[in-house]
């Protein structure tokens, strides 16, 4: 395993940064092992929901899990408004940094993860490729 550990700064929009970090690393088939810090503007898709919500207002990020590739992103964020109440969902771009943002990333050689339409969920959905002698 692969590990890389990055810090976001103030307006960094979070989908975008990670998303162009994959590509920049080339990253094949990655996770996110941590990801912590504050947000000035929140852009979440909620579960069963076309549509995502804009929350301007400043939270915490609690939590940030998912998987990373070149090939596309598939994320979701908790987070805490300013009375601790949690709220979460699939991460948008729109997600933008207030401070910071502490972000480390897991990768693995043998994997290629990449993402295809599935008709039965009508979404772009995770398709994972196993190559043992990868390097």
């Amino acid at each position: 395993m692969k590990v890389f550990a990055i810090r976001l700064k103030p307006n960094d929009d979070l989908k975008q940064y990670l998303k162009n970090f994959a590509i920049e690393q080339n990253i094949q088939a990655g996770f996110i092992l941590s990801g912590i810090g504050s947000l000035k503007q929140a852009t979440i898709r909620f579960a069963n929901q076309d549509m995502s919500t804009v929350l301007s207002e400043k939270f915490e990020i609690l939590s940030l899990n998912g998987t990373i590739a070149n090939q596309g992103l598939h994320l979701h964020i908790a987070l805490a408004n300013q009375q601790g109440q949690t709220i979460g969902g699939h991460l948008d771009n729109g997600c933008i940094i207030y401070t910071t943002a502490e972000i480390v990333i897991g990768t693995i050689e043998e994997f290629r993860f990449q993402r295809t339409f599935d008709e039965q969920t009508g979404y772009q959905e995770l398709e994972i490729q196993y190559s043992p002698f990868s390097s």
